[in-house]
């Protein structure tokens, strides 16, 4: 197979080209051990018309066809989370959209799914706490009623307002008392959104993770997990050993989930990651191999994905939907490299191109021949003959 010449970090074109490394069958049946979720991004319009920057069209079929390829990975569907581009282009008439449609694809496959309860409705500038819980409530009752696992998303708007934690264990309470089933709380670090710096109303994170938990015992009826997203695996799992009975934690650590998925004798993190994303066949047959107590299989498959996760997710952190999105279009999952809001231009083509090397190590390559083909293409685009 022809290769390519790849950028590097010192400014360099080195001669590349893939390992053949193959990637597992997928796994149509949801893992038994651990609870699974891949946070789904969402394909773009490219032929839509008006600016990219303003107007938010999506390719339904494209964007509901790879929901439809997660739940055949075993997997379950996070929809309309962080990956999916909420406050970063992806607006609140586009989101319900994509709920609702991801409810009826549900309901005729079976499949698993979660969705993200936010307060990205309200307008901008300055709010109140009740202004908020009702913005929470608005989407909690729309998630509720597609059928969808809540998570409540950290809220901008509280963390604008709050002035220390007993606004957020205020805000929390109203919300949480008035709730008519269970939910998962989602904590998102600063990394990926640096607006919500200091959230819970404190800087250190584990006197954050400490009042989580406190939050969680107080509503441990309704709070069934939470998913704790800060890139630091022994706060998690101090955080998980904190949580009371029958609240679980789903890790988000994309720099850390293999050790913290398969847990130690005092337990383990469920799922709920990004990297779940590109990564489906591998990580339904990881899980797979969990199921089947083949602890050394798990980390055979996972191990190589680490590697590719944190390049993905290397600073700044909340540009990682890029190399996402990037890799579903070498795989073939949608026709363009194209985002809401022109967010490809966000990583370079050097960035890109490590991607692509750590994806065939890592066995996520489906198609090494149209993933050349494609990459050519963006290598041309970008000045790399």
């Amino acid at each position: 197979m022809t290769g390519l010449l790849l950028p590097t970090r010192d400014g360099t074109l080195e001669s590349w080209s893939p390992s053949g490394r193959t990637v597992p069958e997928a796994q149509a049946e949801q893992p038994r051990s651990r609870i699974a979720y891949a946070a789904a991004h969402v394909v773009a319009d490219p032929l839509a018309p008006g600016d990219p920057a303003r107007s938010v069209v999506l390719d339904w079929d494209s964007t509901l066809a790879f929901r439809h390829h997660l739940w055949s990975c075993g997997l379950g569907v996070a929809e309309a989370m962080d990956t999916a581009q909420r406050g970063m282009g992806l607006d609140w008439a586009a989101t319900q959209e994509l709920i609702r449609r991801t409810g009826a694809a549900a309901r005729e496959s079976g499949g698993r799914w979660c969705a993200g309860v936010g307060t990205d409705q309200l307008p901008p500038g300055p709010s109140t706490v009740d202004k908020i819980v009702a913005a929470w409530r608005e989407q909690l009752d729309l998630v509720s009623g597609e059928g969808a696992t809540p998570v409540i998303m950290a809220s901008r708007a509280l963390a604008a307002v709050a002035s220390g934690p007993a606004d957020y264990r205020s805000a929390y309470g109203k919300l949480l008392s008035g709730a008519e089933g269970t939910v998962l709380l989602h904590w998102l670090g600063e990394m990926f959104d640096p607006a919500l710096a200091g959230y819970w109303g404190h800087s250190d994170v584990r006197a954050a993770a400490a009042e989580l938990a406190s939050l969680c015992a107080e509503h441990a009826d309704v709070i069934a997990g939470v998913k704790v997203s800060v890139l630091d695996a022994d706060v998690e799992t101090e955080f998980r050993r904190a949580l009371p009975e029958g609240v679980a934690c789903y890790t988000g650590d994309d720099f850390n989930y293999p050790d913290l998925i398969a847990g130690d004798e005092q337990g383990h993190s469920e799922a709920l990651l990004g990297i779940f994303d590109p990564i489906a066949p591998v990580a339904g047959a990881a899980l797979a191999r969990l199921d089947a107590d083949d602890r050394a299989g798990f980390h055979e498959l996972f191990g190589p994905t680490v590697a590719l996760s944190r390049e993905i997710f290397r600073a700044p952190t909340q540009h990682y939907k890029v190399g996402v999105v990037f890799l579903a279009w070498l795989n073939g999952h949608q026709p363009h490299f194209r985002m809401v809001g022109g967010l490809e231009s966000a990583r370079s083509i050097v960035h890109l191109a490590d991607v692509l090397r750590l994806a065939d190590e890592a066995g996520v390559l489906t198609d090494p021949e149209r993933a050349v083909a494609r990459m050519r293409a963006l290598l041309s685009v970008a000045g790399v003959e």
